[in-house]
Order: C-alpha cells, then structure tokens, then sequence
C-alpha cells in the first residue's frame, strides 16, 4: 500500500520515463502511458494496485479531456462540415455498434458458450467505433493532409466520434440496470440530460460570458485559473448530481466557454491539467491488463486484432464510397480510421466498471486495441502505397487528374505558378490579372476549387508536394512560383523538387515570422516574406510617414530593410507571452545582460568573449545609460549592458560566458 504522496511520485516517475522512451521511438506519448500502466500494474511488477485514489485521477483526465472536447465545438465548423460530420460521421458510429450487435447475435446464436449480451455488445461497438484523434491528426499534419479530400472526411469523422461520446457515456452505465428497468432508465437519463443541457445553454452562455470578464478584470492569472478550474469542476459536479456523468458537464463547460473571447486563453491554461491527468488515466487503463492471460491466449488476441479492424476499415470505405467518394479517398479514410481511440478506452473502463463485460473478455479486447494502436501510424505512413496495390482505378483517377491540369496549361508560356489559392493566393491572382499577367494555381481543398473554376479562375485540384503535379502545372515554363500558406514543411519540399525540376526558377515563399527565414532561402527561396517583419514594416512606414518623413526615404529605409533580409529588425525582446510561442527556443530574440562586478566580462575586450562561438551577437552597448559606438576592441566595463541577438539557447549560453 502506497500513502498518496507515493503513490503519485510513482505514477509521475514511471510516466517521465515512458514518455521519454516512446518519444525517442518517434511514437504517441499516449502508448507510453499505456506501457507503463502495464509494467507497474498489480498484473506485471505489482508497484501499485488499481486502487480508488488512481481511479479519481484517471476520472480527471477525463473531466478535462471532454472540457477539451466542448472547447473545439464549434457551430460554425460543424455547419461548414454537416453533411461529413453528420452524414458520413453519424453513419459511421450508428453502423459500427449495430453490425458489432449483430456479430454478438450471430456469436450467442451458433456458440451459446461465447455468450455476450447485447447490451455488452452495444458498449463494445461504441468503444469500437471510436478512432484515435491524436495519433490520426499528428500523422495527417505532418504529411501535410489535413486538407485534402480524404483528410477532410476524416476530420468530419472524428469530430462525430468525439460528439458521439457525450450520449454514449450516459447510455452505457444505465445498460447495467435489469432489463424491466432498463427503458425507463435511458427515457429519465435522456429527459434529465436535456433538462441540465437546456438549462445550462439558455441561462449559462451569457452567465458564462459576464462572469469571466468580472473575472478577467482583476488582471490575476492566478484568480483566472482558479476561476476555470471552478467552472469546470462545479458543472461536472451539477451533472454528476442530476444522475449523469461528470464528463456531461465538463462538456458543456467547455462548450459554453468556447462562445466567450476567452476561448484562446483557457485552452492554453487548462493544456497541462489535462495532458498530465489525461496520462494518468492512459496509466490506469494500461494497469487493467493482464499479460500472462493475454500471452496464454495469443491467438485470441490477435482475431480480435485483425477482424474488428479489417471490419472497421471496410465499414469506412463503404461508407465513404457511398457518400460519393471515389476508390481510393474511400481507401485511405478507411486505413486512417480503422485503429481503436483514446475515447474507445473510456467508454470501455465505464463498461468494465458497469459489469457489463466479462473480465476475460475485457483484458483481450484491450490488448487487442492497444496493438491496433501501435500499428496505426505505420498504415497510415503506407497507405498511399497500400491504396495504389489495390484500388485499380486510383492510378487511372491520379493520372486523369494530371492530365486535366497539363491540359489547361500547356498552352500557358511565362506563367506565375501559385500554390495554394487561399486569401493571400487569391490577392496574388487578381494583382497578376490587372496586370496581365497569365497564372495558373493548385489548391487542395475540392470546394474552393469547384466554386472558383466556376467563377473563371484558373485553379485546379492538385498537392503542390507532389512532383507530377509541379510537372502537369507546366514548372519547365514557368517564370515564377509562389507559395502562398506560410507552411515551412511544405516549403521545404517544394523547394526539393523545384531544384530538380527547374533549379533556375525563382521562387517566392510566404512565412510567418523570421525564424524558418535562413532555413528557407538556404533551400533555395529566391525571397522570403516573414508576415511579422512585412507588417511591422507597414505599420513603421505608415507612422513615418505621418510624422512628416518625406515619403521617398521611407521607401528607401523599407527597401534597405528587405535588401538586408531584415537583419536590423530580427529578434525582439521576449516577454512571459512569448514562451509557448517557442518551446524549442529557436526563435531569433533580443536579451539585455548587465555586467556586475563578479562578470567574467568585465576587464575583457568584445572580441575576447568569442560570443559567436556559441550562435550570439552583439547588436547595443549601453555605458552610463547612452548607447556606446564599440568595436570588436571595446573594453568591457562594470555597469556595461549587452544586448545580444540569436537563437533562445544560443543567447543563454552567450549569457552564462559573460557572467
């Protein structure tokens, strides 16, 4: 038995040190957290027991992971989205539960042994519906999916999933009541859940609204944070006394908090709460397996690995197919999607908790979801590949594709190539129009594409990432390509293949600040345009301008400043803001240092320092508060103030040589 104190040092040790391990594997913290619970379980080494004190933490990680969930809910999105969302979604979950009730009938029917009731049927197909957002969103980010047609069916799916868990918490424990009780129990469960729901959406948004700018007001951080987790907590608790789930209520507190001009705020501020004790549920969960009884029954294991998977994957596909996509969007939705979710293990640990599912039963279907877990980011790696062995039109449809785009272009001579057709690509397009100048575009989202071919534009669908999609928009004759999405990733990889294609085409690339800028024209960007520093050089020459500077010089200072590539304007000085901005400290800042009497610096020249060394400059040196001119030669004094320029790392460590 472990105090409570231990108890939580031993979780948190353990989780450190999974997450590191997995993180080196370049795989999701979340099986870390899994792994763990496995090795420290009362089933493997025995370190702790599945005790009450885990299981209030693991019930936390949850509350927070729904509040998250409400905060992301979005009316706007799900309008945008509805015919995914709740078309293909709805279908999706609806058809899974009632084909695994179906195979449970099928099952108890021709081997009465293998029993399993539909009610344990029905909380294994919600667990079984359920995807894993983590692992599928990282993976389409960085494959730079996220847009494409495939990758918006799947973030339609995965938004009905995380919908679909709300009713399915409440229905699941009342499955456990006598079947006389059971109609009764889901008709007052559902009428309390629209009572609270009602209540809470009339009467809480504005409520929610006013309070959290009383709040805000104050100006604490800490009084706001205290303030979040109150209203988190205490709906969750309103909830769990009207009968239903404390998750149900953090739902809405999200949801409600979502509609305020906080939303950005809180999300910032609840992130650690919820990765720490959403971790220590991962844990909980991981501590419930039993491996000796999984490794006796391997093969039982691996059924259930492979059949709800394969089930899941073709239930996908069909869908979508049905839903008007072609073979191989269908495909690759299907294989993006088939692996169990973060939700499946809640809605399975409330089951098991309910005695709706036989321990046995449980300890295989975990296993077998956890390994379907492990192999989701290598499918979803290959699918590509997996997709073209199979699906015999998807060549036909890619090279129709690029066909349709080589023939709008090829009579195209001297164009401006511009990917991706957004805001920023659609001011590109109409200034090069006024201009006459011809250009054609890619862009991958199949909407904006159909409206704007509608409207004349020339634009076609097509992944600027792709060399025969580059070839087909004619980059041999092109003048100039544009990268309008400040996306340094998918910058780097069209430069890739821009300097095998045509090394010689001058290529303009959007950023967001300065920080890729050396990275990217080291790549070959011809220019680069950090949006932070363009914009500070507009709003500088405006107010220049209004201060009486004669126009041309203000023009000339702008001019120099792009001529330097923004060197006088790269770095600023960091605040206590900035932080989460740059986690990894590879932003470009400025940072002032004071020479005290005990300073190594202190009697030494510039140039002795050897500061750029170590990624650092100098850029000012204050003496006696003026601004001092200094050489390399300069000899540094008591009371001197450094400021230094370079990357976060690079000016502490300039620091730490100076003092």
């Amino acid at each position: 038995m472990h105090s409570g104190l231990e108890l939580t040092l031993l979780l948190l040790g353990c989780a450190v040190l999974g997450v590191v391990a997995f993180r080196m594997l370049h795989l999701p913290p979340m099986l870390g957290y899994l792994a763990v619970g496995v090795i420290i379980g009362p089933h493997a080494l025995a370190l702790a027991e599945d005790s009450p004190a885990t299981r209030t933490l693991a019930e936390f990680g949850v509350v927070f992971l729904m509040f998250s969930i409400g905060l992301e809910f979005s009316l706007a999105q799900l309008k945008s989205m509805r015919r995914i969302v709740f078309g293909l979604g709805l279908a999706q979950v609806v058809v899974t539960i009632a084909v695994a009730m179906g195979c449970a009938l099928f099952i108890s029917y021709w081997a009465p042994d293998l029993h399993v009731s539909w009610q344990a049927a029905f909380a294994l197909g919600g667990a079984l519906a359920m995807s894993s957002t983590a692992i599928v969103v990282k993976m389409l980010t960085e494959r730079l999916e996220l847009e494409s047609e495939h990758g918006r069916r799947i973030i339609g799916i995965l938004l009905f999933q995380d919908l679909a868990v709300v009713p399915l918490l409440i229905m699941i424990p009342s499955l456990a009541r006598p079947p006389e009780e059971l109609v009764v129990t889901l008709g007052w469960a559902a009428v309390k859940a629209a009572f609270v729901l009602a209540l809470l959406l009339i009467f809480g948004q504005k409520l929610m609204r006013n309070w959290f700018t009383i709040v805000a007001k104050r100006r604490s951080q800490e009084l706001f944070m205290l303030n979040l987790l109150l209203v988190t907590l205490g709906l969750a608790w309103v909830t769990e006394q009207a009968g239903l789930s404390l998750a149900l209520g953090a739902f809405v507190a999200g949801m409600l908090i979502s509609e305020t001009q906080y939303k950005h705020q809180v999300e910032e501020d609840i992130k650690p709460f919820r990765d720490v004790l959403l971790g220590l549920f991962f844990i909980t969960v991981g501590m419930l397996l039993n491996v000796r009884l999984v490794l006796e029954h391997w093969w039982l294991v691996l059924a259930l690995l492979v059949f709800p998977v394969l089930l899941k994957f073709a239930i996908i596909a069909l869908l979508a197919k049905a839903f008007g996509s072609r073979d191989g969007v269908s495909m690759r939705t299907g294989l993006a999607l088939a692996q169990a979710g973060e939700f499946g293990f809640v809605l399975l640990n409330l089951a098991s908790g309910s005695k709706l599912i036989d321990p046995f039963l449980i300890q295989l279907v975990l296993a077998s979801m956890v390994l379907s877990m492990l192999l989701a980011p290598f499918v979803i790696q290959n699918m590509d590949k997996l997709v073209l062995k199979v699906a015999v039109n998807e060549w036909m449809a890619q090279s129709l594709q690029l066909t349709q785009l080589a023939s709008r272009t090829m009579k195209t001579h001297k164009h401006v190539i511009i990917l991706g057709f957004g805001r920023s690509g659609q001011s590109l397009a109409t200034m090069l129009s006024e201009e006459k100048l011809p250009w054609y575009a890619l862009d991958l989202d199949p909407e904006r594409v159909q409206e704007a071919q509608a409207a004349g534009a020339n634009v076609s669908y097509g992944d600027a990432a792709r060399r025969e999609a580059l070839i087909a928009a004619g980059i041999n004759r092109a003048s100039a390509l544009v990268i309008t999405s400040a996306n340094t990733p998918l910058a780097l990889k069209v430069l890739h293949l821009v300097h095998e294609l045509a090394p010689n085409l001058p290529v303009i690339v959007r950023a967001h600040d300065d920080s890729d800028l050396d990275i990217l024209k080291k790549a070959g960007a011809t220019e680069v345009v950090p949006e932070a520093l363009e914009s500070s050089l507009m709003l500088a020459s405006h107010a220049l301008v209004v201060m009486g500077v004669p126009l041309r010089r203000v023009v000339h200072r702008v001019q120099n400043a792009r001529d330097e590539r923004y060197a006088s304007l790269r770095g600023y000085f960091h605040g206590a803001g900035d932080v989460s901005d740059d986690p990894e400290h590879t932003y470009v800042r400025l940072h002032s240092v004071t020479l005290r009497s005990e300073a190594a610096a202190v009697g030494k020249r510039i140039a002795e320092m050897a500061l750029e060394e170590v990624g650092a400059e100098v850029t000012t040196l204050r003496r006696n508060g003026q601004s001092l001119g200094w050489t390399p030669q300069t000899l540094l004094l008591v009371g001197d103030v450094l400021v230094l320029r370079g990357a976060g790392e690079a000016v502490n460590r300039a620091e730490s040589r100076l003092l």
